[in-house]
């Protein structure tokens, strides 16, 4: 049995910040302008897609949009054993990308007069959370993880034999926020760095459900996934992923050996924290839109995109907005957020005039071997995720930007390595 210290550094028990560090990871020398006319080298993203299959990924989807291009493909394999192929519209689960819907859903409700982002929470939820405390955190600190309210999957998940042990299990809401707001706060609210958490998106979830009157999933399904348009985005009502879906295999660094599928799982445990499952094509779409103005308007978006320094779960300090975090590659500054999971991961992000959007999932999770500290060592899949982000992001301007500074790989959970 791994320790809880252990557990809670390198098991993939919540919807961690994989790409928390990717601001850091991808950095080279300056910005360079994107190219003219957009471009999406056809040829170099499916390359890429395939080196990262190539490299040990079992399987990869990925979509990318510029404009009014638009390129999709899938390399690998959807089931380890029966070798069933990967397909672009598979539905996923993304993670920690649940949290941007959720803010988008709270920031309806600022613009409607109901919630006010500045007001303390516990205006609207005094049972849950009493007295000073109750008066310390502010809505805007829960979108932003300055609330210093503690991380309840490091309660709830204690150990490795618990991932199995809850797989089937309904946590109620008010189970998860307790189990966060009872262990030792991280801080004190409102000091920067803060530190993520994903019970401060649970605690939004309530939230919402006390202003609106109705399920947080089904506001959030109604408000936002329809009026974005989006088809294929959902919050499971079983452990099982709706339409064609992919396996989700865990390494847990060596610990299942082969990967451990969890792709049936009850998701309650993240609830509006991490159980959205959707497609590449609607992670993009949904960018598309909020980065247009089209999801809020032009003040709360400003809101969302004011960033606070925040410690991730690997450690790492970096910006985070409200329910965003920008990503600053050669090519400009993107907007979005990822996702984890046992077994899969997700990047969606879009760049700043919601003009260039990028979307992709992957189906195994800690593939990495550990140092002799316990951190992981940077694998080929790494280099090769770093490859295809950056050409899914920065298109023609990548050989460019790889010629004049070769940039450093990300890893998983904030870990890099530079080649």
């Amino acid at each position: 049995m791994l320790s809880v210290m252990t557990i809670r550094r390198l098991a993939t028990f919540a919807s961690r910040l994989g790409a928390a560090t990717l601001a850091v990871a991808l950095l080279a020398a300056s910005p360079v302008a994107a190219a003219e006319d957009g471009g999406l080298d056809r040829q170099r993203l499916r390359q890429t897609l395939d080196a990262v299959h190539e490299a040990g990924m079992y399987g990869i989807y990925s979509n990318v949009v510029d404009g009014r291009r638009s390129w999709k493909g899938a390399s690998g394999v959807a089931d380890a054993e029966t070798r069933r192929p990967m397909r672009p519209d598979m539905v996923h689960r993304a993670g920690s990308i649940t949290k941007s819907f959720v803010a988008v859903a709270v920031l309806q409700q600022v613009g409607k007069g109901t919630i006010e982002l500045d007001a303390p929470i516990g205006r609207y939820l005094p049972e849950l959370i009493p007295g000073e405390r109750g008066q310390q955190i502010t809505v805007r600190m829960l979108l932003n993880h300055t609330s210093h309210i503690a991380n309840h999957t490091d309660v709830l998940f204690p150990t490795v034999e618990s991932l199995d042990a809850n797989r089937f299990r309904t946590f109620p809401p008010e189970e998860l926020a307790r189990a966060g707001l009872g262990a030792p706060a991280t801080g004190q609210p409102g000091v920067t760095p803060g530190a993520y958490s994903n019970t401060n998106f649970v605690i939004a979830g309530l939230l919402l459900e006390k202003v609106t009157g109705t399920s947080a999933e089904r506001y959030i399904t109604d408000h936002v996934f329809r009026k974005a348009g989006l088809r294929h985005t959902s919050f499971p009502r079983t452990p099982y992923l709706p339409g064609p879906s992919s396996k989700a295999y865990e390494a847990l660094f060596g610990y299942f050996d082969p990967p451990k599928d969890y792709s049936v799982y009850n998701m309650s445990w993240a609830w509006t924290s991490g159980a959205v499952a959707s497609t590449m094509e609607d992670l993009n779409r949904f960018f598309r839109l909020l980065l247009r103005g089209e999801l809020l308007d032009a003040t709360l978006l400003a809101e969302m995109q004011k960033t606070v320094p925040i410690r991730s779960f690997s450690g790492a300090v970096f910006d985070y907005g409200l329910g965003i975090f920008p990503l600053d590659l050669p090519c400009g500054r993107f907007w979005g957020h990822d996702g984890s999971v046992p077994g899969m991961q997700t990047f969606a992000f879009s760049n700043a005039d919601g003009g260039h959007q990028f979307a992709f999932g992957t189906n195994l999770r800690n593939y990495q071997q550990l140092d002799e500290n316990g951190g992981p060592v940077a694998h080929a899949i790494d280099f090769a995720i770093g490859d295809h982000l950056l050409e899914a992001a920065c298109g023609p301007d990548t050989a460019a930007t790889r010629a004049a500074r070769p940039l450093p790989a990300i890893g998983v959970d904030g870990g890099t390595a530079t080649p």
